[in-house]
C-alpha cells in the first residue's frame, strides 16, 4: 500500500524510465497500455453505494492566494441527464504532475491525457442540493503532489451515505497545481476581440494564476518547510469550515467561480454539533494539527486510497505498479466502511455504520494482522 506521494513518485520513475527506452520498446509498452485501458470494462472511479444521489460544485471565496478553495459533494435529487465533471479539471494539473514526478511537461501531459483524460468524477456537477433534515460536515485535506478532485471515490462515497464533504485545495505548495486569480491590469480598449479566458467561469476583471509543488531545495532540510506547510493547510481547512458554517447561516457568500450551483439552498443544511476533518499522507498530518487548532472537529481518519488505483487496466497497472494483491474495489470498500464506523462511533450518528466497528478492531481477513493502531479514549 503506497501512500498518495510515493504512489505517483513510482508513476513517475516508471514514466521516465518509459521516455528514454528505444522505439520498439515504447511501441510494445504503448500496446500494453492500449490491451490494459481496453480489455477491462470496469476502469472508471466507482459510483457510491450509499442512498443519496451525490451533486459536487466548486468554491473559491476571495479569488487571491490567501482565499478558500474546495470541492464540495453533497447529497443531492436524482436526474438522469445530469453532467458529470471530468476527475482532471484542466490541463494545468497534468504540467503539476509532471513538475511534480520532474519529468517533461509534453511528454507527461499526453500520457496522463491518454491514461486519464476521459475519466469522470460519479456525481452530478451542480446538481440540486437535496434537503432532508441536516447532514454531519466532514472536510478533507489531501496528500503531497495531489488536489481537490484525486480522492473522489472517499468523498462521493460519504456524500452518498449523509455527509457533506468540502476537499480543500491546498495552496501551500504542497498541491502538485492549484491556482487563485489576481485583478486584470487595465488596458487601452481595442477594436480586436479579447482572446478566451482559460476558466470559462473566471470573472471578466481577473487573470488566472497557477501556482506548482514546491520541491525540496539542494542541501535544504525538509522539516522547516513540512512544518510551515502543515500549520498553513490546517488554517486552509479551518477557513473551509468557517465558509461552510457561514453558508449554512444564510449569509451570502461570493463565489468567485460562478458555478450554476445555488449555495443558498445549503442553508441550515448542516449538522454543526457533528464536524470532521479527514486526510490522507500528509492530509493525516494536516488533521492533527487542525485537531489542535479549532474545538468544532472531532474525529479523525487516515485513508490510504487516492483514486488512480480504479483507472489503470491490469496491464498497465502491473507495469506502473499501481495495483496491489488486493482488488481495488474491495479495498476502498474496507476504507470507506471503517471510516463511516469511525464516524459514528464519535459523532454519534445514527446510523447502520456500527455493523463495521470490526474494522475499527482490525478484524477482517483482508487486513494484515498487528497493523491496527489502538484509539485511545
Amino acid at each position: 500500500m503506497y501512500a498518495n506521494g510515493g504512489l505517483i513518485q513510482l508513476l513517475a520513475k516508471k514514466i521516465y524510465q518509459w521516455s528514454r527506452t528505444g522505439s520498439d520498446q515504447r511501441c510494445t509498452l504503448s500496446l500494453f497500455a492500449a490491451m490494459g485501458n481496453s480489455c477491462s470494462n470496469n476502469l472508471g472511479i466507482p459510483p457510491a453505494k450509499g442512498p443519496n444521489a451525490v451533486g459536487c460544485s466548486d468554491f473559491m471565496m476571495d479569488h487571491t492566494v490567501e482565499g478558500t478553495f474546495f470541492r464540495l459533494y453533497y447529497p443531492c435529487v436524482v436526474s438522469d441527464n445530469a453532467e458529470k465533471p471530468d476527475w482532471i479539471p484542466c490541463k494545468g494539473y497534468f504540467y503539476g504532475l509532471a513538475d511534480f514526478m520532474k519529468i517533461n511537461r509534453g511528454l507527461s501531459e499526453k500520457i496522463f491525457n491518454y491514461l486519464f483524460g476521459s475519466f469522470k468524477i460519479p456525481a452530478a456537477l451542480n446538481g440540486s442540493y437535496k434537503q432532508n433534515g441536516k447532514y454531519p460536515v466532514v472536510i478533507f485535506s489531501h496528500g503531497l503532489g495531489a488536489f481537490r478532485t484525486l480522492y473522489s471515490a472517499i468523498c462521493t462515497e460519504l456524500a452518498s451515505q449523509g455527509f457533506i464533504v468540502a476537499s480543500v485545495e491546498h495552496r501551500d505548495e504542497s498541491a502538485s497545481a492549484t491556482y487563485f486569480y489576481h485583478q486584470k491590469p487595465q488596458e487601452p480598449e481595442k477594436d480586436e476581440a479579447s482572446p478566451p479566458k482559460p476558466n470559462p467561469e473566471a470573472p471578466e476583471n481577473l487573470v488566472e494564476e497557477w501556482m506548482y509543488y514546491r520541491s525540496l531545495k539542494p542541501g535544504e532540510s525538509e522539516f522547516p518547510l513540512r512544518n510551515k506547510q502543515v500549520k498553513q493547510r490546517a488554517d486552509e481547512c479551518i477557513k473551509a469550515l468557517d465558509t461552510l458554517i457561514q453558508i449554512n447561516s444564510g449569509k451570502n457568500m461570493e463565489n468567485v467561480l460562478q458555478t450554476e450551483f445555488d449555495w443558498t439552498t445549503l442553508e441550515n443544511s448542516m449538522d454543526l454539533c457533528r464536524i470532521a476533518v479527514m486526510g490522507h499522507s500528509f492530509g493525516g498530518a494536516t488533521v492533527v494539527e487542525a485537531l489542535c487548532k479549532d474545538v468544532n472537529f472531532k474525529g479523525t481518519v487516515h485513508q490510504s486510497f487516492p483514486d488512480f488505483t480504479f483507472l489503470t487496466g491490469n496491464w498497465i497497472g502491473k507495469i506502473l505498479k499501481l495495483k496491489g494483491e488486493i482488488d481495488p474495489q474491495v479495498g476502498i470498500d474496507l476504507c470507506n466502511r471503517a471510516s463511516l464506523a469511525f464516524l459514528q462511533r464519535h459523532l454519534g450518528l445514527d446510523k447502520d455504520f456500527n455493523q463495521w466497528d470490526h474494522l475499527i478492531e482490525g478484524k477482517d481477513h483482508n487486513l494484515i494482522p498487528g497493523t491496527n493502531v489502538t484509539e485511545i479514549s
